[in-house]
């Protein structure tokens, strides 16, 4: 294949991803500092350049593209975002955007696409509160819906998959993870006091500070913001050092991202599910039929707009407004033992999806 051909499938690829870029937008509360000018629903010529020279060496080999996604660490551990501690429709909905990405691409080069989803639950969850045993069975739940693609373009690799880290005991692998790729956190420290990531920092101690402003909460919310403040900074240098282990074992993969991303970025941020916050996710939230189309809001702004909880397989798995459609599939939704985490009781009016 011509040089001239390979670019041009390389860009035609690369197209079918960014029309589902999360980005921050220039002069908006995500990040003004390298925002995308591009008008939105656009490709921006700059991350379209940033990222294409990845695809091309896939297109020019005759391979398939890789995604490299760290993403879906697990739920959070408040129902007041969320519906329990195991994927729901929320995450069904995420995974099938990705499936479906990935025959699309095939559609206009056969070689088509994989996904891999990196589950980074494992990495912090010590830091972010939730059970290593919840972990656990959110990645197998996860795994089941994976198995149940169509395209079968998604794929899944966790720390436990690092063989080297393998059966070393989850703390061990997140203090051998650290060792060998974290960078300092002073220097993390120093780097957003300065006003680098400022973004990224801020939105992962709201996170942080909401999944713990639970109804069993008793302490001050300064004293909460304080905690959440302190633990953001071991997330992200956490984060930082999964990603360079997934640059090392996958060099050749594009690297994708939940989070937005400056303009012309190594990594390219993407929806994975509709919604109107841009750093909102699946398991920070639950998806919400409104009758047109399915968005991610958090729970209790369901439950605020009157939404109806919809079970599957005698668990819950999203919100629907009045007059919204049950979607006919939706008692496939999940097996009802995915590991044998609990589920904490939903409340509010019950349906069976049908």
């Amino acid at each position: 294949m011509a040089d001239s051909d390979v670019g041009q499938l390389a860009r035609r690829v690369m197209e079918l991803v960014l029309r589902h870029q999360r980005r921050a937008m220039a002069g908006s509360a995500d990040g003004a500092e390298g925002g995308c000018a591009a008008p939105p629903g656009e490709s921006c010529p700059r991350c379209l350049a940033a990222q294409v020279r990845q695809v091309a060496g896939a297109v020019a080999a005759g391979r398939p593209v890789t995604f490299v996604l760290p993403a879906f660490p697990g739920k959070s551990p408040n129902t007041a975002k969320v519906l329990g501690v195991l994927p729901d429709l929320a995450e069904r909905l995420a995974l099938e955007f990705l499936d479906g990405l990935c025959g699309r691409i095939q559609a206009v080069y056969a070689p088509g696409a994989r996904v891999l989803i990196c589950s980074d639950g494992r990495v912090f969850s010590d830091a972010v509160g939730i059970p290593d045993e919840h972990i656990t069975a959110y990645q197998r739940a996860l795994q089941t819906l994976i198995d149940r693609l169509p395209h079968q373009g998604v794929g899944l690799f966790t720390l436990d998959d690092v063989p080297e880290l393998a059966d070393t005991g989850h703390d061990r692998m997140r203090a051998v993870l650290a060792e060998r790729y974290a960078e300092p956190l002073a220097v993390l420290r120093e780097r957003v006091r300065s006003g680098e990531e400022v973004a990224l920092y801020r939105a992962i101690t709201r996170f942080l500070f909401e999944d713990g402003n639970t109804p069993g909460y008793t302490g001050s919310r300064a004293a909460l913001q304080r905690d959440a403040r302190a633990r953001a900074y071991t997330v992200i240098q956490r984060s930082r050092a999964w990603g360079a282990l997934l640059a090392e074992r996958f060099p050749d993969a594009v690297r994708l991202s939940i989070h937005p991303q400056p303009c012309g970025a190594e990594k390219l941020g993407i929806h994975l599910v509709e919604t109107a916050d841009n750093w909102l996710t699946p398991w920070h939230s639950v998806a919400l039929d409104t009758g047109e189309r399915f968005v991610l809001v958090p729970r209790g702004e369901a439950e605020r707009r009157g939404a109806h909880l919809v079970y599957s397989g005698g668990r819950p798995s999203h919100y629907t407004l009045a007059g919204a459609r049950v979607p006919a599939d939706a008692g496939a939704l999940l097996p009802t033992d995915a590991g044998g985490a609990r589920v904490p009781a939903a409340s509010g009016p019950r349906r069976e999806a049908t």
